[in-house]
């Protein structure tokens, strides 16, 4: 009979310590899992931070056969490690490669991601291109613009006021090629052309 209360005892000790076993190391995994959950957290909110900003700088973007192809410089850039894009305050964008005059496109604010290859531009954005032998003079502004400067495209939704030499297009949405001129504006464009120059009259005969 002792026997049986003995080993009764024995089996509620050892059911007891196993108990306490499980509830230590379950507490140990709960604080591992707080703790690692509560790590990655820290880390998220680290990524989400800028890792470092540039005030008046100026960076010169290469082409595939290494000649420089544009300019891009502004007050400050604040570069976001989580998805490799940057914010630009007071934004120029600078064409340097190709035989057709360069732009140049003036904004507000600008965020440039995949790497550096789109360029969204934003609040009174202002482009310029200045005429030469084949080209007129031309001028832009809108009030957003994406630009993609290795292709030397740019596009927008937002309403256009377009200036090609004396004459003044207006319309929603656009579509532009630096290298091709070629301009396609949406919506129901409108085209104001200048007046013709009064033909002079005729010298009279001697």
């Amino acid at each position: 009979m002792a026997g049986r209360k003995r080993t009764a005892h024995l089996w509620r000790l050892s059911l007891t310590i196993t108990v306490f076993v499980m509830l230590a190391f379950g507490s140990f995994w709960l604080v591992e899992v707080v703790n690692h959950h509560g790590q990655q957290m820290q880390a998220d909110s680290h990524r989400d931070e800028p890792d470092y900003i540039i005030h008046n700088f100026s960076m010169v973007r290469l082409s595939k056969t290494g000649r420089p192809s544009y300019i891009v410089s502004g007050d400050k850039l604040t570069h976001h490690p989580a998805d490799d894009s940057a914010d630009i305050d007071k934004p120029i964008v600078r064409g340097l490669e190709g035989d057709t005059p360069p732009m140049h496109i003036h904004a507000e604010r600008a965020h440039a991601d995949q790497n550096n290859s789109r360029i969204k531009l934003m609040d009174n954005v202002h482009v310029e291109r200045e005429g030469s032998a084949t080209a007129q003079p031309l001028q832009l502004k809108t009030q957003a613009l994406t630009v993609f400067p290795d292709d030397e495209t740019m596009e927008t939704d937002l309403p256009v006021v377009l200036t090609v030499g004396g004459s003044v297009a207006s319309g929603v949405g656009m579509k532009a090629n630096n290298t091709t001129r070629q301009i396609h504006m949406g919506g129901r464009g409108q085209l104001d052309l200048p007046p013709r120059a009064a033909a002079k009259p005729a010298a009279p005969p001697h």
